[in-house]
This record gives C-alpha cells, sequence and structure tokens, in this order.
C-alpha cells in the first residue's frame, strides 16, 4: 500500500461491537458515513463501509469481496471456525451456486404459496388469544413464540427441543463479532445446544413433505451429497428464526413508538407488505456482514489490499441520505425497497420471502383486531454482535 493511500484514508477509533455502539448505532453510523467511503477502524485493522453505494457495490461484487473467509470478523484462511461453515452463507461460486439453486427451488414463490394458509392461520389464532390477554411481552408472547412455532413445523422437526434454536441463534450470531462478553455468553452452554442442531439435520429426523426433507430429496436427484443435506438444514435453522424474531419486535416497537404510523396502515392495509420494508430498513434486524478482499481494490481513492476483512454496516447504508429522503423518519408509506437488510447479490438472504410472509401475516391478523399499541414500560434491548433488537417489549393492546 502506498504511503499517499495510507495517509488519505480516513480512521476511526469506534468499536461496532461495544455496548454502547450497539445500544445506538446511529450517530456513529452517522460518523463513519461522513468519515468517506471506506474507512479503516483502528481498533480491529479491518475497513469498514457504512454508505449506501459502497455497501451494494461490495455486496454485488463477490469476485473481490469473497464470503468463503467467513462473513464475520475471523478470517478462516488463518483460523479455524467454531464450526464448519455454512456451504451457502460462507461459500463462494462454484459450491454457492449449486447450493443455493437448491434453497431457491425450496422456497420459491410457488413454496411460499403453500405455507401461506398455515401461516396465515396460526397467526390468527395467536394474535386472537394475545388481544384477550390485553397484556403481553411482545418478544417472548409473540415475536418468538410464532416464528418458533411456524417455521420449524415447516421444515418438519419435532416440537421436542426447539428451546434450542434460539440459543443457537445468538451463538451464530455473535460469533460474527470478536470474540467478547457478547460471545462469551451466546457459547456458555454449547455443546447440548450443538448437539440438538445436530441431531435435526440428519434425514432420519425430519417430517416427509417439509421443507427439510425437500433438501434431501436434492440428493436423491443427484445434486448435493447427504452431508451437504444436513448442512443445508442447519443453515435453516441458524438463519430462518433470529432474524425474523428481531425483525417482528423491531416492527412491533416501530408500530407501538410511532402509533400515528400504526393509523395509517390500519386504515390502509394495502400497506403492510411495504411497511414491513421500511422497518427492515429503519431498524434492522441484520445490521452488518464482513467480506474478505481476494485482490487490491480502490475504493474513494483508497486503496484496500488483498486478504483484509471488511465491514459491511447495512443499517448505516439504510440510513444514508445519499440514498434517502429524511433518513431518520419512520413512514409507513415509504417505498424502501432498496435497503440492505436482506444483502443483495449472490448472497441476497434466501428466506426472506419467508420471513415476508410470517411479518405480513402477523401484521395483518393485528390490524384486524388492535386500534392502538401502549408501552406499559421501557423495552429492553438484547444485545448481539450482529442482530439487532430487543429482550423484552412490555405492550398493551387497545382492541377495536
Amino acid at each position: 500500500m502506498s504511503d499517499q493511500a495510507t495517509l488519505s484514508r480516513p480512521v476511526s477509533t469506534a468499536d461496532p461491537f461495544s455496548h454502547g455502539f450497539l445500544r445506538d448505532p446511529y450517530p456513529y453510523h452517522e460518523a463513519l458515513r461522513e468519515a468517506g467511503p471506506v474507512v479503516w477502524l483502528e481498533r480491529y485493522g479491518i475497513w469498514a463501509m457504512a454508505r449506501h453505494e459502497q455497501v451494494r457495490g461490495a455486496l454485488t461484487d463477490w469476485q473481490t469481496y469473497c464470503s468463503s473467509a467467513g462473513v464475520g470478523l475471523s478470517d478462516f484462511r488463518k483460523e479455524p471456525p467454531w464450526r464448519p461453515p455454512s456451504i451457502i452463507l460462507e461459500a463462494d461460486p462454484p459450491l454457492h451456486t449449486r447450493t443455493r439453486a437448491v434453497l431457491t427451488r425450496i422456497l420459491s414463490p410457488a413454496a411460499i404459496k403453500v405455507l401461506r394458509d398455515t401461516f396465515e392461520r396460526e397467526a390468527e389464532k395467536l394474535i386472537a388469544r394475545l388481544v384477550e390477554q390485553r397484556e403481553f411481552d411482545g418478544v417472548a408472547d409473540l415475536a418468538e413464540a410464532y416464528p418458533l412455532k411456524v417455521f420449524p413445523d415447516a421444515v418438519g422437526i419435532s416440537e421436542e427441543g426447539r428451546e434450542n434454536l434460539l440459543p443457537y441463534g445468538s451463538m451464530v450470531f455473535n460469533s460474527f463479532g470478536p470474540r467478547n462478553d457478547l460471545f462469551d455468553l451466546a457459547m456458555a452452554n454449547a455443546g447440548p445446544v450443538r448437539d440438538w442442531i445436530m441431531s435435526k439435520c440428519s434425514r432420519a429426523a425430519l417430517a416427509p413433505g417439509g421443507l427439510g426433507m425437500q433438501i434431501f430429496e436434492a440428493v436423491d436427484a443427484g445434486e448435493l451429497s447427504e452431508d451437504e443435506a444436513g448442512m443445508l438444514v442447519r443453515s435453516f435453522l441458524s438463519a430462518g428464526i433470529d432474524t425474523t424474531v428481531y425483525g417482528l419486535g423491531n416492527a412491533l416497537y416501530c408500530m407501538a413508538r410511532y402509533p400515528e404510523q400504526w393509523s395509517v396502515l390500519r386504515g390502509s392495509p394495502n400497506l403492510i407488505r411495504g411497511a414491513f420494508e421500511e422497518v427492515l430498513r429503519f431498524e434492522a434486524p441484520v445490521q452488518s456482514f464482513f467480506r474478505t478482499t481476494t485482490r487490491d481494490v480502490e475504493v474513494g481513492g483508497v486503496r484496500l489490499g488483498d486478504g483484509e476483512k471488511v465491514l459491511l454496516l447495512f443499517a448505516a447504508a439504510n440510513r444514508d441520505p445519499r440514498r434517502w429522503d429524511r433518513p431518520d423518519t419512520f413512514d409507513v408509506t415509504r417505498r424502501a425497497a432498496g435497503h440492505m437488510t436482506f444483502g443483495t447479490g449472490i448472497h441476497g438472504c434466501v428466506g426472506q420471502a419467508v420471513a415476508r410472509l410470517e411479518t405480513e401475516a402477523i401484521l395483518t391478523a393485528l390490524a384486524k383486531r388492535v386500534a392502538s399499541f401502549e408501552l406499559t414500560g421501557e423495552p429492553e434491548r438484547r444485545l448481539n454482535n450482529t442482530l439487532r433488537g430487543f429482550d423484552r417489549i412490555p405492550l398493551r393492546v387497545v382492541p377495536v
């Protein structure tokens, strides 16, 4: 790297994995966006991108910014990962092309249509019960309860032991950051949780007709090996629950915090689908992922070397004033398409249609029955190295 490039690079002392940053990331995001298109994070010796244009650019250029060295801080080429790498999230073509083709087919629009009736019925049932209660915890009673029911049912795993799914997700998403207190806490009971997850990733553990068994049918068709199929079921179980739990919780929080927006939504239920996109933009459940450079590359006049880690701050890109008008305003009428929460390019979230279906079913059921939400106490955050959401949202609902 030339002296000139080194001298002109913007430098920040911010720690994106500190409790202060994770509790209120937005002032830090703004500082990083304004510092430049790419910023050197001194504390970790890595690069960060916080502007929409650069985050999107890196996500769509997998040849330069690879995923196979890990999408967290640690570089798989230098240190062994805590679990075998995901053959979809932590893979590049040609392996990624092959595994993703199977999941894309299993989660096709036609397949989602099949799930819709069940998901809507379960949403109606849950919301009817909660509205009758009047007061409940938006996280445990709704944002966790619903995905933990409908998604594992759809995958075809038994009900016994499902309480392991949330700790496993916490292990996975905290492991993308440094080995800090959040990582240690998530890993405290890692052995039994991991064993349970692995026991659910075999053909024998899955119900016929479910999404999991459909992955194994790709083995019979010669598209995957038996081991690869198990790895893809594991990807379902790690990525398919937590992100939706956090997304649903953030949606509830936004509706309670901005009651006028809930009124708008109730008056125009056709806005529900777009409103969830605005939740994803405004309070991104997935805050960031890493990539690793595969060659020297210049970004905004700064040279990044080969083999360097780059932190892509999705949530910062989602509030970039270069891309959005009034980025810090929550507006359910906004066209929020183009947000980075699901990623984009070949690694765009493969299960996003399922997350949308779940949230749409819940918001639709709520819109029919709930006139307004009221926070009965201060929501408590759940800190995570990658995800942003809540541990508790104490709510009271006013029925229609």
